[in-house]
């Protein structure tokens, strides 16, 4: 999997799940959402940490808190931020949330998992990833940006923990995320980055053939999604020409120069764009 990949999976999920009902209204826990979805986080903690002090409000403010600090790790990584929202998070009573707040906070503890590099548990992304997967099971109030990036950020960190397994386990991490973005793909609101998953887990689980197919099926089907449906392309073009097409000439041709097998299947993919621009 492409770093590339990787950092635009996570440098835009955060910033997108937070969609919650815009409030003007003096409420501390209404302006600090507000503060969080503008990005403005210094202002949603202030916010965030003052709604803390209403019985009431204590619960679904400090998931917001949780969630601010975490995004100012990501922007200054300051350790100190990190310790804060877990801090913050082992406060929480996930009995008083509502079922939007209990998703919010499954991300957040997610997120504290995914982010902590001095974690000790040789299997923080994969227990991550079981937090997202919940949260993705109880996502249907999330609008198509929010679910699409949820996914991604669910299907990274089981890709971050297959790269770390031995070879049946990574098959089987890839399986995972195989089944379930095909899954995904049959809603009607279906995450746009399912369909870069598709591909990039069948290749991880060493289908080539289907890993092709899937790309060019999604990169065709990205040409009706607009802006994002762009980005996808962009995604899907580098998995093709940088991953897949390679291998796919090698086991063409095994112990023999893979050049001409790549050199045809790229003449393939350039027709293939050709058609579909």
């Amino acid at each position: 999997m492409t770093t590339r990949r990787l950092a635009r999976a996570l440098g835009t999920f955060v910033l997108a799940l937070a969609s919650m009902a815009q409030s003007r209204t003096n409420d501390p826990l209404a302006e600090a959402r507000r503060m969080y979805n503008a990005q403005k986080f210094d202002a949603a903690i202030a916010a965030a940490t003052e709604a803390r002090k209403q019985a009431g409000l204590a619960d679904a403010a400090s998931v917001v808190l949780a969630r601010a600090r975490l995004e100012r790790f990501q922007q200054t990584a300051e350790r100190s931020e990190l310790g804060a929202a877990r801090d913050v998070l082992k406060l929480v009573d996930a009995t008083r949330l509502s079922r939007r707040d209990h998703t919010e906070f499954l991300i957040a503890l997610g997120e504290s998992l995914y982010l902590d590099d001095d974690y000790e548990l040789d299997d923080r992304y994969s227990a991550a990833a079981e937090l997202f997967e919940i949260a993705l099971d109880r996502a249907d109030e999330f609008d198509q940006k929010g679910r699409d990036q949820l996914f991604a950020w669910w299907a990274v960190s089981l890709d971050r923990h297959a790269q770390r397994s031995q070879d049946t386990e990574r098959r089987a991490n890839y399986e995972r995320i195989l089944a379930r973005a095909q899954k995904e793909l049959g809603r009607p609101d279906a995450a746009i980055s399912a369909s870069y998953w598709l591909a990039a887990a069948a290749r991880g689980a060493h289908d080539l053939p289907r890993a092709w197919s899937a790309a060019v099926a999604g990169w065709i089907r990205a040409g009706s999604l607009g802006a994002r449906g762009a980005a996808l392309r962009t995604d899907l073009d580098i998995l093709i020409v940088q991953v897949i097409l390679p291998e796919r000439a090698r086991e063409l041709l095994p112990g023999a120069d893979p050049q001409p097998a790549m050199t045809l299947l790229q003449e393939q993919w350039n027709g293939v764009k050709d058609r579909w621009k």
